[in-house]
């Protein structure tokens, strides 16, 4: 290599430094560990694939991944519908007090989630909080959002308050770097804003909308958080096996069986990388 090619490779050192002792190295780490499996009697032992056949013929994971399947399905759509609409009323120019609109949107992401899980964790009690208070008030009874039949109504509505700001912004930013000279023509045209946002703002926004589908997908198949907190509130909704981040953390710290464990996080990383890849693939295809 020449001293120029060197001097590049320096630059980024720190960073391939990083990335493999926090990214590749757990990654390996983990896949090590899902070829073991450690017994009270006979230690740790070499079992090949038999946790990941294991893994797949286990009803209580395949439970966990219909859920968060679901939650992505029904939640996703609307946080990012949520988000468009915000962002297109923010870029209309009609919206007074738009800077503050704006902050006030965005600031949920800036709250940590179990804080803001804890915070809706208090307004959906029965008996206590907003819900509680309600009800006293005007003699209802107002569905217990804590019920199995609810919770993960509950806990979709508490990632959208906390995501929508976020991909509002990352909508907004594209629609700001819009050649202005399109609307400017539109105008002329004599077309409206309905066809202006039609012709001119969907097709700039199917870029950062495809980023923000990938991304809320993964996030989706990383449900953890918001379960965990909500746990001790909802003991009887929020099961063990309630997201497959959380399988696998009950396998883990409650069952002490990190070799299960792995092979879990290890499955649900493939899975997601598929689902996001398909998903990738269809975009693609609509674009061409």
């Amino acid at each position: 290599m020449t001293r120029r090619s060197w001097v590049g490779w320096q630059f980024v050192s720190p960073f391939l430094a990083v990335f493999a002792l926090v990214f590749l190295a757990p990654i390996i780490y983990s896949l090590y560990l899902s070829l073991y499996r450690t017994k009270l009697i006979g230690g740790t032992s070499f079992v090949g694939m038999e946790n990941y056949t294991k893994a797949l013929e286990d009803p209580q994971f395949w439970s966990a991944v219909g859920r968060v399947s679901l939650f992505l399905v029904i939640q996703v759509p609307i946080m990012l519908f949520l988000a468009l609409l915000v962002a297109l009323a923010i870029d209309s120019g009609r919206l007074y007090g738009k800077a503050f609109f704006r902050i006030s949107i965005f600031l949920p992401y800036a709250v940590p989630a179990v804080v803001a899980t804890l915070m809706w964790g208090f307004l959906y009690g029965n008996r206590f909080g907003l819900v509680a208070s309600i009800n006293d008030t005007f003699g209802i009874t107002l569905p217990d959002l804590f019920s199995p039949d609810w919770i993960l109504a509950s806990i979709g509505n508490i990632v959208t308050w906390e995501f929508v700001g976020y991909n509002m912004l990352i909508l907004y930013s594209a629609l700001r770097v819009v050649d202005t000279s399109l609307y400017e023509a539109a105008a002329i045209d004599g077309a409206g804003q309905f066809r202006i946002i039609r012709a001119i703002k969907l097709p700039a926004l199917r870029g950062p909308l495809f980023v923000v589908t990938i991304w809320s997908i993964i996030g989706s198949f990383q449900l953890f958080t918001e379960p965990i907190v909500l746990r001790t509130l909802a003991p009887n909704s929020i099961i063990t096996y309630f997201s497959p981040n959380y399988y696998a953390w009950q396998l883990a710290v409650g069952g002490q069986q990190f070799n299960y464990s792995a092979t879990v996080a290890v499955v649900m990383g493939v899975l997601t990388m598929v689902v996001a890849y398909l998903v990738q693939s269809r975009a693609v295809r609509k674009a061409r």
